[in-house]
Order: structure tokens, then sequence, then C-alpha cells
């Protein structure tokens, strides 16, 4: 896993000053499927609120 994933989203609980500390990332697409026809259709389940 690489140590620096930015993250811009400060109410996430694993938000570190622009970076992401989850031990691990899951990355859906909008509306079901592998395939994303561009990143504004991707969306980041590893988020939790703080």
């Amino acid at each position: 896993m690489p140590d620096k994933i930015k993250c811009t989203v400060s109410n996430c609980s694993y938000w570190e000053s622009q970076l992401c500390k989850a031990s691990a990332i899951e990355v859906n697409v909008d509306g079901g499927g592998n395939s994303a026809p561009d990143p504004q259709k991707t969306q980041c389940h590893t988020f939790q609120e703080k």
C-alpha cells in the first residue's frame, strides 16, 4: 500500500492533514459495475465520519 494517499475530506476519521491513514481503501463505481466513465463517477467507501 502506498504510504501517501491524498485526501481532502477533512470530516473523515481517517483524514490526517491532507493524507489518508486508513490501512485499506475501498473505491466503487457510482451505480454499480466495475468500470467508471470518469473520476467523478467513483466513490470511496472507506469514508467514516468523525
